[in-house]
C-alpha cells in the first residue's frame, strides 16, 4: 500500500510544480480613459467679443469658435491698403512715362522746329548764292548758316525729349517705387494676419471640452479661451503587471471595455520605460510581481469612440 501511494503523491507534486512554475496568461487590466486637449488661444490680446460655442457642444472643421475685440487691427488694415494703392499708382505712374497731352506738345514743338529748320535751310540756299555774287555780305552770310545749325539742333534737342518723355522715369527710381510697393504689401499682409488671429476656428472637428472665458472679459496673448477634444485624441491608459508587460509592444491589439458601451478595438500606442510601484521596493524576486507599467492604447476607428469620455473607468484586455 505503500509503495503504490508514493509513485500517486509524487506525480501529483510535479503537477503542481509545473502549474506553479508557468505563467498564466493575462486576463486583463484596469485603467481610465484620457484625452489630449487642443487649447485654441489668439496670439494677440484683447476682449473676447464673441464666444461662438458652447461648452459640451460638438463643432465641426473650421466652425467659429471666438472673436477679440479688433477695431485697431481693422483700421490698420484699411490704412496699410490704402498705402498698397498709393504705392502702386506712384509705381505704375513713373512706368508710363508722360501724359498724351504733354506728349502731343512735345510732337507739336518738334513739327514747327522742322519747319522752321527747312525755311532756314531754303534762306541758306539763296544766301548762298548771293554771297557768291557778292550781293551780300559774309555778315549775312553767316547769319543764314548759323541760323539753320540752331533750328537743326532745335529738331535733335525735342526729337530727344520726346523720346525721353515716353520712356517713364529712370531705372533708379522705378526700383525704388518698387520697393515701396513690396514693402506696402509686407505690412498690408501683416495687418490682414493681425485681423484673422482675432477670430479663431477649430482646425478640426471636435468636443468643445471646456470654454475658459466669458464675453466680455478681457483675454491676454497667448491664453486659451476654448478647449477641444477631437475623438482621435482620446486614449486609454492602463497599468500592466511586470509578468505581463514584456508580451506587449506597440501596435498590439487590445480590447476595451467601457461600462455600458460595447468593447472597442484599440492598439497599444505607447509603452513606459519606467516602473511604477508603492511603496518603494527593492528589486528581487519577490517584490517584483508588485511593479507596473503604464501602457496607452488609442482607438483606431474614431467614430465609435467619438461619445466617450476621459476619466472612464476602463478594463483592457488582449484582443482574441
Amino acid at each position: 500500500m505503500r509503495r503504490s501511494f508514493l509513485p500517486t503523491l509524487a506525480a501529483a507534486l510535479v503537477v503542481l510544480l509545473v502549474a506553479a512554475c508557468s505563467r498564466p496568461a493575462p486576463h486583463g487590466w484596469q485603467g481610465y480613459l484620457e484625452g489630449e486637449f487642443v487649447y485654441v488661444a489668439s496670439p494677440l490680446a484683447g476682449r473676447l467679443d464673441t464666444l461662438a460655442v458652447a461648452k459640451g457642444a460638438r463643432v465641426a472643421a473650421a466652425a467659429p469658435l471666438f472673436t477679440l475685440e479688433r477695431a485697431h487691427e481693422l483700421a490698420a488694415q484699411q490704412q496699410a491698403a490704402d498705402q498698397l494703392r498709393a504705392a502702386q499708382a506712384r509705381l505704375a505712374d513713373l512706368k508710363k512715362g508722360s501724359r498724351p497731352s504733354e506728349l502731343a506738345a512735345f510732337a507739336s514743338r518738334l513739327a514747327q522746329a522742322r519747319s522752321a529748320a527747312e525755311l532756314s535751310q531754303l534762306d541758306l540756299a539763296r544766301q548762298a548764292e548771293l554771297f557768291k555774287t557778292k550781293v551780300i555780305s559774309a555778315a549775312d552770310f553767316d547769319r543764314a548758316r548759323l541760323t539753320h545749325e540752331g533750328h537743326t539742333r532745335a529738331i535733335d534737342e525735342l526729337s530727344a525729349q520726346l523720346a525721353t518723355a515716353g520712356l517713364g522715369a529712370r531705372v533708379d527710381a522705378v526700383a525704388a517705387a518698387e520697393s515701396d510697393v513690396q514693402a506696402a504689401t509686407a505690412a498690408k499682409e501683416r495687418t490682414d494676419w493681425s485681423v484673422a488671429q482675432k477670430s479663431q476656428s477649430a482646425l478640426r472637428a471636435a468636443l468643445v471640452y471646456d470654454t475658459l472665458y466669458r464675453e466680455g472679459e478681457f483675454v491676454a496673448a497667448g491664453l486659451p479661451v476654448v478647449a477641444l477634444l477631437p475623438p482621435e485624441n482620446l486614449k486609454v491608459r492602463f497599468y500592466v503587471p511586470e509578468a505581463d508587460f514584456a508580451a506587449l509592444q506597440a501596435g498590439d491589439p487590445v480590447t476595451v471595455s467601457v461600462t455600458g458601451r460595447p468593447p472597442l478595438a484599440g492598439r497599444v500606442s505607447y509603452l513606459s520605460p519606467k516602473p511604477e510601484f508603492t511603496p518603494p521596493v527593492l528589486y528581487n524576486r519577490e517584490n517584483r510581481a508588485k511593479l507596473v507599467f503604464l501602457v496607452e492604447a488609442t482607438f483606431p476607428d474614431t467614430t465609435a469612440a467619438r461619445d466617450l469620455h476621459p476619466g472612464q473607468p476602463a478594463d483592457v484586455a488582449p484582443a482574441k
